[in-house]
This record gives C-alpha cells, structure tokens and sequence, in this order.
C-alpha cells in the first residue's frame, strides 16, 4: 500500500506546475501540427509485451529506434540487443538506459526522440507518460487499469497543460471480428444498439514467460520468485478486488456506440464472487501443497467481477474479469440491438429478417465468401492484412503500432486519445469502489469536461487512419 501512496503522490507532485495551463490548450492543440517523415523512437519496459513493440518498430523504414529503457539486464535487455542487432545489424547501436527503474528519465532528456512507447508493469504506466508528456514526448501507453481517479484526471491534466497527446494501445479494437462487427453497426445490421458485452476471462493461473512465448503449467512463485508478469501482476490480486483489466472489453464496445464522441459513460455498480482460485490452484499444484507460504496468501480479488455500465444515450455495457479460474479464453463480446445480435463465444449472430426465427447462424471467417465475415470485413483488413501477417496477437499489434506512427506522420488526431485512455483506466478504481461499498452507484468523470457533445467518431473509418 505504501508504494501505491508513493506513487499518487509524485504523479500529482509531476504535474502540478502544469495544470494550472491546462485550460489555455483547446483539444485541438493536443498533436503537433508538423508532419514528418521518419518517427524517432524510444521504449520504456521492453519484456514480454515491449519486446513485441520493439520488433515492428525495427521493422519499419519510418520508425528509428533510438533508446530503450528496462531495469531487466537478465531477461530483457539481452533479447532485445539479439533483435536490434537481427534488424539494424552490428555496427548501428541503440542505447540502453538499466540503472534501475527510475533510468527512464535520462532516455527522456534525449533531444533525438520524438516518441516512446510504454510497455512497463500497470504501476509505471501514468508515472512514465506523464514525465514523457512533459519532456515534450508524445507517449503511447499499454494498457490497464488506474490506481484512482486522480491518476486519471492527472494523465488528462497533463496533455492539455503541455500540449501533448497521448495515444492508449488497445489493441482488441483491431481485431478482425471485432472491426467486422463495428462495421456491421454502422451500416445498420443490428439496428439501434441497446445491450453490450465484454471482458477479459484468461486463465492466467500459471503463465509463464520464456523467449516472449507464453508457457502454460509453470510453478506457484509470483513477487521477487516470479518470472516476468509474475513479479508484479500477482501482487495486483493479492490487494485488490475490481475489474483490473477493463480495457480489452470495454475499448472496442465503446467504438460502437460513439463514447467520448457524441456518447459518454454516466455511472457503475459492480460486484464479485469470493476468492477461492488462485489459492486453490497453489494448494494443488505439485511445486505447491498446502504448507507452500503461498498458500497463507489471502487474495483479495474476486475470480469473477462484474460490472454494469450506463450511458448517457441509453445503452448498457456489461463487463467481466475472470482470470484466476481453469477457463478456455473469451473476451466476452456481444453487441445486441433491436434488429439482432451477435455474440463471440459461439461465433454466433442472428439478425430478423435474415436469419430462421430463435436459431443462430455461424457468423463464419474471412476467407469464407458466404459468411458474415467476408461481408462486411473492415477496409483496414482488407488493406493491409499482408502488412499485418505475422504480427502479435494475430495481427492486431501491427495496427496499433501503425496508427500511432502514422498519426505522428501525418499530424492528425489519435484515433485512442487521453480522454479514451483515462475513461477505460477509471473503470478500475470505480469498480474497487463499487464492491467495497456493496455494490453502489459510481459516478464515472467526463473527462473531455462536455466536449464529448461535439466531438466526432474518428475510429477506423473507412481504410485509412
């Protein structure tokens, strides 16, 4: 808890100066009006996710990686200088700042860095944008969930003070399906939306991390005995009980209904089961049993936490986390209207009309012509699908990573801007809120301060960013 103090205090100690300003700089002013050509570069935690940022970055002739920044000389560094060295070759260098966690800062004061990316554990995400928003860099951050609302104001505070945007990487907003479906909605398949789900359900009992592949089966060690994610995602559990992961849900549902741009989230109630996975799953496991010191742990975080969202058009939003149970992975989704709906889990849509009345139909793949997919796949997809063959996460990383560059590029609006990032990122505490106090009503900030009124859908229209 003490750490968590730590944190609020220099977050808000960081941007004091700055707030007083934030006022003079209209949402306009928040990206550069200069274009470039190529994106200097540089990124902050390179593990097991940052890695995977670090290589389509090399492996783009606009983007110079120019630093990056990770404490982790034992896992980290070595395997992202085999990478740098697989693309860039011997002779050219880039520079490396590993003197603890707080090193970030000297790779900040570089005048020969236009960007970075910020891939490092939940705790570092607004302490590391907020400095690099300050040091005249445009960040782009992974995502997670917020420690309280004050970070989140402070990350909103801080790019209007300095004129900076920010970019939020959810990356889910991308994916194939998810961009078919936003398709969908804005030709009227579904007709008007009323109902939305998602979530992130992922067994993550015993991820492990070897290489940059996620391993399955590992051991019961998390905190200074745990590898990679373990060090430190754990601990989250152990001190917390809300939708810690909100994003990969909750990111592309609100790109169907318009949030932050003619929509907004009004309020929340939350609620969670008991805790009983993680501690079973220790008892169980054979490095574990019953006198493992793991075992006295009392994890605070309900295995499943629910929370209801309303908006101030009239829909709902239904969210899930669900990651310390045995589970197949889901993200949950279902965008339901008054003609229709479809639903993930089964690859299941049914709309009136089109479909035999009470039976689904298989919502198909891409490459099959028949299907619903193949219909209304996304112009993105359809334009740059051999660009994102290959990339993480089954494509979906490559688009994050282009529309962030090619935003910088061009000099255009982030498509997942501050207001997006801080609105997905208060979910977090106001869910913790929500079931500490039995369930209450939540009241969820507008962060665009009523700009949400005026401010237009940007998100993947048509086939350019």
């Amino acid at each position: 808890m003490n750490k968590h103090l730590h944190r609020r205090k220099f977050i808000r100690n960081s941007v004091a100066a700055g707030v007083g300003l934030s006022l003079l700089n209209s949402p306009a002013m928040l990206f550069a009006a200069e274009k470039k050509e190529k994106v200097r570069v540089g990124l902050i935690g390179v593990g097991a996710r940052g890695i995977d940022h670090l290589d389509l970055c090399l492996r783009r002739s606009d983007v110079d990686v120019v630093a990056i920044a990770d404490p982790d000389t034992d896992y980290a560094i070595p395997k992202c200088r085999d990478l740098i060295q697989k693309h860039y070759g011997a002779k050219r260098k880039v520079a490396e700042y590993t003197n603890g966690p707080e090193d970030f800062r000297n790779l900040l004061k570089r005048s020969d860095i236009d960007a970075v990316i910020i891939a490092s554990p939940w705790e570092w995400h607004s302490i590391q944008a907020i400095a690099a928003m300050r040091a005249g860099k445009t960040p782009a951050v992974e995502v997670c969930g917020a420690a309280d609302i004050q970070e989140c104001w402070e990350l909103v505070n801080t790019s209007e003070a300095t004129g900076i945007p920010l970019f939020g990487m959810e990356n889910v907003n991308y994916r194939r399906d998810v961009l078919a479906v936003l398709n969908m909605v804005r030709q009227g398949l579904f007709g008007e939306l009323l109902h939305l789900q998602g979530g992130y359900q992922h067994d993550l009992r015993a991820v492990k991390f070897n290489d940059g592949k996620q391993l399955y089966g590992g051991g019961v060690e998390f905190g200074e005995k745990g590898l990679s994610e373990a060090k430190w995602r754990t601990n989250h559990s152990v001190h917390r009980n809300g939708d810690l992961y909100p994003t990969h849900g909750l990111g592309p549902v609100n790109n169907m209904i318009n949030v932050n741009r003619g929509n907004r989230l009004l309020s929340l109630t939350s609620v969670a089961t008991k805790s009983r996975g993680l501690h079973k799953y220790i008892v169980e496991h054979p490095q574990g049993g019953p006198n493992h010191p793991n075992a006295k742990v009392e994890f605070k975080l309900g295995d499943v936490v629910s929370t209801l969202i309303k908006t101030n058009n009239g829909e709902t939003i239904l969210l899930s986390h669900d990651t310390n149970l045995p589970r197949p992975y889901s993200l949950n989704f279902r965008v339901q209207g008054t003609n229709g709906l479809w639903m993930d889990d089964f690859d299941s849509i049914h709309i009136e009309g089109k479909s035999k009345a009470h039976t689904w139909e298989k919502a198909g793949e891409p490459n099959d012509a028949s299907s619903y997919m193949a219909k209304y796949d996304h112009p993105l997809w359809k334009k740059y699908a051999n660009d994102a063959s290959g990339a993480g996460h089954g494509g979906m990383d490559w688009f994050v990573i282009n529309s962030f560059i090619e935003s910088i590029k061009r000099g255009t609006p982030y498509q997942m801007d501050v207001y997006d990032l801080a609105t997905w990122y208060a979910i977090t505490p106001l869910s913790e809120q929500s079931i500490q106090e039995g369930g209450t009503v939540q009241y969820i900030p507008d962060f665009t301060r009523g700009r949400w009124i005026n401010r237009k859908p940007n998100f993947a229209l048509d086939g350019e960013y």
